[in-house]
């Protein structure tokens, strides 16, 4: 059996038993080399569409317009604008506490480090458990960083 008829019985085994997304339709693709091509998308004339006996088909795709998008149901409950706006309000105060406390805990954080010269304990005659600490602290600094670009962006996103 050739390479290429190989892939093929391949991918249609693997169409069959579903490990493949199955489409409405699969086309069996011919280019001009004679290479083949199992695809969803007639691409030329060259393609013949292919009857796989056990395919799920997929719902058709929807055109993503603004009136293809969903809405909600009738009976989703509705907020009003104030209700809202009360809402936004106390979610940025929420997340300009946690900001301010992530700001206090990087400073710190970045003080205990002492520019990655941070003093040794007692028990660290060892180098390497100096060394496994100091690394620790870089970490929580690094950590503490992105938690506060992340609560700037959430902040940024309230209407």
């Amino acid at each position: 059996m050739s390479p290429v008829l190989s892939k093929l019985a391949l991918s249609v085994a693997l169409l069959v038993l579903g490990a493949a997304r199955a489409e409405a339709q699969i086309y069996l693709c011919v280019d001009g080399s004679g290479s083949k091509e199992l695809t969803d998308v007639k691409k030329n004339g060259n393609c013949k569409p292919l009857d796989l006996p056990g395919a799920i088909s997929a719902p058709p795709r929807r055109p993503a317009t603004a009136q293809a998008r969903a809405t909600s149901p009738a009976d989703f409950p509705k907020v009003d604008n104030a209700q809202q706006k009360a809402r936004d309000a106390d979610r940025r105060s929420i997340l300009q506490d946690e900001l301010h406390s992530e700001q206090q805990r990087l400073t710190d954080l970045q003080k205990d480090y002492n520019g990655g010269q941070p003093a040794r304990n007692g028990n660290e005659r060892n180098y390497a458990k100096y060394q496994e600490r100091v690394d620790q602290m870089k970490d929580n600094i690094s950590r503490a960083e992105k938690n506060i670009d992340a609560l700037n962006r959430e902040i940024a996103n309230i209407q």
